[in-house]
């Protein structure tokens, strides 16, 4: 059975996110290296957003989707001076670097390396991350948009948290890996581990490969709009999605469902006998339990009362996806 209660450590961490700063070892996370001199319009064709435009020091979420526009994993790029440095889901790299190994042809000028097991990520979340990362001497980003990152000591210092909280993202050589974490712990910052931020992500909507993210959903339905161009040329499953934006053609959107009981991930939610959508993630929460899933936009949206198996609950909006383009 799915956990129905969440742990002292785990809350107090998630009020830091709010209140204070937490770090979170991302280590795990694959990163992908993309060079060459194709490499920008490479991505721009193997993935939803618009890496032409683009310069070194910016980036961009993406997802990377099928030819028919099933989403496969939502990733984050960084375009440095000389390649671009892809963070994706765990234990997609592997996947993510045969697949687009298979669009690069011989006239193509990109490599791919996977450079997992010899860097390490870091993500400072929370309000009080600013003053951190001024003592770690990336105090420059502070203010810059989310994607846009600087090089300081050998350490990528990228703004954004991966969650909707204001943060940062580090990533550098796993052998500073021990010794920056102490540095962060001695700032005042308290660890979110991995339960922690699997809350964290349910709660705010980041969808993930295997729940949200999988061959029955567009980026479109995910409600991953910010992450699409509709103004660049063509690309893989973009007559698709193209094609619903103008027809209005979405028949399920992801929503969050504050619940009364816990919940099993899989389970058919319903509106009396009626089955409009299908529940992908769940947990406990310091308020409750909760989950996310998709529902026929013809039943309803926000303030919609559905069953989820033996529990009921209530459709609420979940700040990391939007319904519309923003």
């Amino acid at each position: 059975m799915t956990n129905s209660i969440i742990n002292y450590q785990d809350q107090a961490a998630i009020h830091a996110v709010t209140k204070g700063v937490v770090v979170c070892d991302r280590s795990h996370w694959g990163r992908i290296k993309v060079g060459d001199d194709d490499r920008l319009r490479f991505l721009h064709n193997q993935s939803t957003n618009d890496f032409q435009s683009l310069k070194p020091g910016e980036g961009c979420d993406t997802v990377m989707v099928t030819s028919t526009a099933r989403t496969i994993d939502l990733v984050t790029g960084y375009v440095l001076q000389d390649e671009v440095l892809l963070l994706v889901s765990p234990d997609q790299q592997e996947f993510l670097m045969n697949w687009l190994d298979r669009y690069i042809f011989f006239a193509d000028k990109v490599t791919l390396t996977d450079v997992t097991e010899e860097t390490a990520t870091l993500s400072l979340i929370g309000p009080e991350s600013d003053a951190i990362i001024d003592k770690l001497g990336a105090g420059a980003l502070i203010g810059k948009p989310s994607g846009n990152h600087i090089l300081v000591d050998n350490k990528i210092f990228a703004v954004g948290s991966g969650l909707t909280n204001p943060g940062y993202t580090l990533i550098f050589p796993v052998t500073e890996k021990q010794k920056t974490w102490e540095q962060i712990l001695n700032y005042g910052a308290i660890e979110l581990n991995n339960s922690g931020w699997e809350t964290l992500r349910i709660l705010q909507g980041r969808p993930v490969p295997n729940a949200e993210l999988t061959d029955d959903y567009n980026p479109l339905e995910v409600g991953l709009w910010q992450t699409v161009s509709f103004n660049k040329g063509c690309y893989i499953g973009q007559e698709t999605i193209a094609r619903l934006n103008t027809y209005k053609g979405v028949k399920q959107y992801l929503w969050g469902i504050r619940l009364n009981s816990p919940a099993e991930p899989g389970t058919v939610i319903t509106i009396g006998e009626e089955k409009v959508g299908k529940l992908t993630s769940y947990t406990a929460s310091p308020d409750g339990y909760f989950g996310l899933g998709y529902i026929r936009v013809k039943a309803g949206g926000v303030g919609l009362k559905v069953q989820v198996g033996n529990s009921e609950g209530e459709v609420i909006s979940i700040p990391f996806v939007s319904h519309e383009y923003p």
